[in-house]
């Protein structure tokens, strides 16, 4: 028994062994968690490394301003070896500047930007505008005479600088101020650039406005009269040939209303003698069945239309083609009158007028027992407003 107990006794150590090495091999595979930082330490680095970064770009960032601006400029006279570098000691001087004794003065109509001499704006806006006078009056000038052949084409260069002194733009500066004269050169500067140039036998510059720019210039009236001349093989025609279509088309509507109103007054006098003849008829002689031509006339037309006897004559014209109108002389109050009379026998509306009488008299009758009974009938109220 004992022997078989010291035999088994090493087993024990085979299972250390192997829970050792299966310890180890979870330990290579899975790092412990002690290993990696937390997420609230990696946001500290984060936070640490971000400062010190800010704070590195800062320091660089004013080393260098600091270096930078402790620099002078350097002179503009001073020649330099080719081998020298002018950014170790100096800093170059910029264009239109003028650099004495390590300071920066910029030139007439530039100021100090940084280390940079840029242009003034108010200087440029003044000369832009005076630039823009010079244009108009040239411009001007110059289309007064394409139009009407007055004014001046080529003025002097001279002329130009010495009418700048009376403009309002240049009074707020001095005389002797050198940003006056500046301004002034600054202003011929920019003139000439789109304005033409020449000398003249004297040897003085003189200045015109280009032609096209002085179109821009032309008054209206003058555009219009040039563009007529130059167009004027095309306008005649095609005006002649409106007016003609004009004067045929108010012919054909005057032809048409003077057709159209000859037949109205026709129909007009064929009823009004008609009328005359029934009523002639109707009321036992008492009424003449006749009408003077002339007094029909003057009652059916207009004052306008009395002045153009055409209207009057086709009118009857027509009155004499109607055999059912008579026309005949006829003397009254010692005038020999034209008077027209309408054939009551054998009308074809002789009955439809006959109608029309009736009726007219039906409602005359009725009308005449209406007023009779309005004037009895406060007479009758009178007796009762006594009973009372």
């Amino acid at each position: 028994m004992s022997s078989s107990t010291k035999k088994k006794r090493p087993k024990p150590k085979s299972n250390a062994s192997s829970s050792s090495s299966s310890s180890s091999w979870n330990w290579m595979t899975e790092p412990p968690q002690s290993l990696f930082p937390s997420k609230r330490d990696l946001l500290r680095l984060i936070t640490v490394v971000a400062i010190a970064s800010s704070v590195a770009l800062t320091c660089n960032y004013l080393a260098n301003f600091l270096n930078s601006t402790s620099k002078p400029f350097c002179d503009s006279n001073l020649l330099l070896d080719s081998s020298q570098s002018l950014t170790d000691s100096c800093e170059p001087c910029p264009s239109n500047g003028e650099c004495h004794q390590g300071k920066l003065e910029c030139f007439h109509g530039y100021r100090k930007h940084g280390k940079l001499c840029v242009e003034d704006g108010d200087i440029n806006e003044t000369a832009g505008r005076l630039s823009r006078w010079v244009e108009n009056r040239l411009c001007t000038a110059y289309a007064q005479f394409l139009c009407y052949g007055t004014g001046s084409i080529w003025v002097e260069e001279n002329d130009i600088w010495n009418d700048l002194d009376g403009h309002e733009l240049m009074k707020i500066f001095e005389l002797d101020n050198p940003v006056y004269l500046y301004t002034k050169k600054r202003t011929m500067e920019t003139v000439g650039r789109y304005l033409e140039s020449r000398t003249n036998s004297y040897g003085m510059k003189e200045l015109k406005c280009p032609e096209l720019l002085a179109e821009h210039y032309k008054p209206l009236s003058c555009r219009i009269h040039q563009w007529v001349s130059t167009h004027a093989l095309i306008i005649v025609p095609v005006c002649s040939l409106l007016v003609g279509c004009l004067l045929l088309l108010w012919k054909v509507h005057r032809r048409r209303y003077f057709a159209i109103r000859v037949e109205e007054l026709y129909h007009q006098v064929c009823e009004i003698l008609e009328e005359n003849a029934l009523m002639s008829k109707s009321v036992n002689g008492e009424c003449e069945p006749w009408v003077v031509a002339s007094r029909l006339r003057d009652h059916l037309l207009l004052p306008k239309e009395r002045k153009d006897p055409v209207i009057w004559k086709k009118v009857e014209e027509l009155v004499q083609e109607d055999s059912r109108v008579d026309q005949y002389p006829k003397l009254l109050k010692g005038e020999s009158k034209v008077v027209w009379e309408w054939q009551v026998e054998g009308s074809l509306s002789s009955s439809k007028m006959r109608k029309k009488g009736e009726a007219s008299k039906w409602r005359s009758a009725e009308g005449r027992d209406m007023k009779f009974g309005q004037q009895q009938s406060p007479l009758k109220a009178e007796p009762k407003a006594l009973i009372f």
